[in-house]
């Protein structure tokens, strides 16, 4: 093995084992950079949460050991508008030098560097000359480093101001701006160069550096009198290209090993073992999928979903039939549930659904077998992986809480569903060809995860009894279901249109992890259904799906066409992973498509704005109630309420909101008390449009003035920007107001 570790990017600090790894990424910073600000450590989360905050997108890599321990990490601000990467730290934990650790970090940061088209990679490193660093070990430390970087062509700009102190006291010890080309860019020009150097002195130390210090680095950036440093520590021919853009992360494949013991020989039983061989040939070779063996799991999770007595039922009916021998319920006790049948011929029926799910000996193994394969796949995406495959067989999407069917006993993805919900909000949308019965059924009564299914219209497809429109849950689940029943003649276009409407409701949802009981049976020419999808339209399928950005699980469910299965298969997951990786880059921001704005608040907004608040990731805790009480005084005592907003949604989704009232006691003055955008569609003129509806509506109400009020923080130093961006002044700073070092910074904008 060439390592004991592997490099992972950590998306977000939700996951429990993201946010045990940033925190062995915020102590090997203070014990490597004793001098960084606790601010900057401990930010590192928000910004994941909140990639634009800075205006620069923030990419976290750990190397870790199998075991999940951190042994060192590297943080990459991507620049997409300039089009750079800026390194910001990479760092090993103490007693981790050498073996290779630094190295791979940094051939990960220039790999996706390269991938996303950067025109370079630009870091500092402290001065390695005696008149800079008199101190002699950390001046040798300083070389080190800087012969590192060589070795791949690295080399600091030298010829212009910046390394000037910020203060006059400052004398020495300047960090160089350090340039790597990829191996294929030259040194920016002048116009570039400034604009990569203004970004990461205004953005990154804008708590430092004043706009004059700003001005008079840019100043000194002029073509013909900068340049990059002579090698000093390589010899040229030393110096070799090394960037190969990062592969796709393959997806996680777990196949259930006890699933070909379940193998009922008799005409016409399609849930055969071959199904599972032609998807494995389909993907051997493709490069999409890296194979992990299923662990055990105990009883605990399927009982989570089902009833103990179904369960118990099942495991002891199918060790006492005889090898070769399968039973089908064909007495069904619809007079008398609260009596079951002591002959064991009848007693199927009392758990069975159907006459063609047979008990058997291998039944049970296989399908416990199929649960321990789809929690394996769960447990990757807590990992940090974001596809996962789970091959199971027998399927499981049509067994409920009480009763087995449709060749499916226990239910794969509603025991996963149940098992990441623990970490955060979870949607299943089920994609085969029949209603996914069995997960509507577990979660109907419940608002923690949402479940649609896009199926054949029960008026002619099974399970009959279920699936139609108006099933949209009870109690606390009511509109937390959702089904999506189409005609017996389905093609491509026609079904991806009802996807599209499923994608959007799981958008709107903001659901953490998304199920997928992916069904290959709408495929043409399948033996249980009656559409007409192709290779190509799962692909365009998995396409849509991976844009939504979630961390995905596939659980197998039907499909029984083997002629065509496994290339459909493979077309479902090279579009899957393949969109998916391209959501996740560090540089991918959500588009905005048809951005529809709205004035009247609607009673979901109250969990909508908390979500969008605390996704921000600006807002102090107390701050969010505030934020969520405005909609609530609004929703209860309309304009009399003082309070006014403007929506802006995209694609179904909260994309930003504004909140805004007269201020009592002044004539024509008003406060804008709320602007926030999403994450995810920052950057993208939101705010702007947002803002701009809300003066016009001050405006139409004979507002003459709009005050604003934001902190002095660093961090706010991007929103303080956009203000005077769009217009407004700055009247005064009352400084300390919100505490030591945090001032109130107070705008205004005349409108009328």
């Amino acid at each position: 093995m060439a390592h004991s570790f592997r490099i992972r990017r950590i998306h977000d600090d939700v996951l429990p084992i993201n946010r045990q790894a940033l925190a062995d990424v915020g102590r090997i910073l203070r014990e490597n950079f004793p001098a960084a600000r606790e601010e900057e450590v401990k930010g590192i989360g928000p910004k994941l949460r909140n990639p634009l905050g800075q205006r620069f997108r923030t990419v976290l890599y750990v190397a870790e050991t199998m075991r999940h321990k951190v042994l060192g990490f590297a943080l990459v601000l991507h620049e997409p508008e300039i089009g750079f990467s800026y390194l910001d730290w990479i760092a090993t934990a103490k007693g981790r030098s050498g073996g290779g650790l630094g190295g791979a970090l940094y051939d990960r940061v220039r790999e996706d560097a390269a991938t996303l088209g950067a025109r370079g990679l630009f870091f500092e490193c402290l001065p390695d000359d005696p008149d800079e660093c008199s101190d002699s070990v950390q001046r040798e430390q300083n070389r080190a480093r800087l012969r590192f970087y060589e070795r791949y062509g690295a080399r600091p700009v030298v010829g212009t101001a910046y390394e000037t102190p910020v203060r006059e006291q400052e004398q020495k010890g300047m960090p160089h701006l350090v340039f790597d080309g990829l191996d294929t860019h030259p040194l920016p020009d002048a116009a570039c160069l400034k604009q990569v150097v203004k970004a990461i002195l205004e953005r990154k130390y804008g708590y430092l550096c004043p706009p004059e210090y700003v001005r008079g680095v840019l100043d000194s950036i002029r073509d013909g009198a900068y340049g990059l440093r002579e090698l000093r520590y390589m010899k040229p021919a030393r110096v070799r290209a090394r960037v190969h853009p990062h592969p796709s992360e393959p997806m996680v494949l777990v196949v259930n090993e006890t699933h070909a013991m379940h193998h009922i020989r008799e005409r016409g039983y399609a849930e055969a073992p071959v199904r599972v061989q032609s998807i494995l040939a389909a993907l051997d070779g493709a490069g999409l999928a890296e194979t992990v063996k299923a662990s055990s799991f105990p009883d605990s999770h399927v009982l989570a979903v089902h009833d103990r007595t179904l369960v118990s039922y099942l495991r002891q009916a199918c060790a006492d039939m005889p090898e070769g021998k399968v039973l089908y319920p064909y007495v069904f006790p619809i007079r008398n549930k609260t009596r079951p049948p002591r002959e064991p011929s009848v007693l199927p029926g009392y758990y069975a659904m159907d006459t063609f799910t047979p008990i058997s000996r291998n039944a049970w193994p296989a399908a416990r077998g199929g649960v321990n394969c789809a929690l394996t796949a769960a447990r990757a995406l807590l990992e940090g992986r974001r596809v996962a495959y789970a091959l199971t067989r027998p399927p499981g999407h049509h067994a409920e809480r009480t009763v087995f069917g449709g060749f499916c006993y226990l239910n794969n993805a509603a025991i996963a569903a149940q098992y990441l919900r623990a970490h955060g909000r979870v949607a299943i949308l089920d994609l085969d060809y029949h209603h996914g019965n069995g997960q509507q059924d577990i979660f109907y009564g419940r608002s923690d995860v949402l479940t649609v299914s896009i199926h054949g219209h029960p008026s002619f497809a099974y399970p009959y009894f279920a699936g139609f429109e108006d099933e949209i849950g009870e109690g606390d689940g009511e509109g937390f279901n959702r089904n999506l029943p189409l005609p017996e003649t389905v093609d491509g276009p026609k079904y991806r249109k009802a996807l599209e409407s499923a994608l959007s409701t799981m958008q709107s949802y903001a659901a953490d992890f998304l199920v997928v009981p992916l069904g290959l049976d709408p495929a043409k020419s399948d033996p249980t259904g009656t559409w007409a999808l192709r290779a190509a339209d799962f692909e365009a399928n998995g396409q849509l799906i991976g844009a939504l950005g979630l961390p995905v699980l596939v659980v197998q469910e039907g499909g029984y066409r083997t002629l065509t299965l496994g290339q459909n298969a493979r077309a479902f997951f090279t579009g899957l992973v393949t969109s998916s990786q391209r959501q996740n880059s560090p540089g991918k921001r959500r588009h905005v498509g048809d951005l529809t704005l709205r004035e009247e608040p609607v009673p979901s907004d109250r969990a909508r704005v908390r979500d969008l608040i605390d996704a921000t990731g600006f807002f102090l805790p107390h701050e969010v109630p505030v934020a969520v009480e405005l909609v609530e005084e609004r929703l209860a005592r309309g304009l009399d309420s003082g309070y006014h907003f403007v929506f802006a949604e995209s694609g179904g989704r909260l994309a930003g909101y504004s909140a805004f009232g007269p201020i009592a006691c002044t004539a024509g003055s008003w406060d804008l008390y709320w602007i926030a955008v999403h994450p995810d569609f920052q950057g993208q003129g939101v705010g702007r449009k947002l803002l701009e509806r809300s003066e016009q509506r001050i405006r139409e109400q004979g507002g003459r003035r709009v005050y604003i009020e934001t902190s002095s923080r660093p961090q706010y130093t991007p929103t303080r920007a956009f203000y005077e961006k769009t217009a407004y002044t700055l009247e005064t700073v009352l400084e300390d107001f919100y505490g030591p070092g945090d001032g109130k910074v107070i705008y205004c904008k005349v409108v009328g």
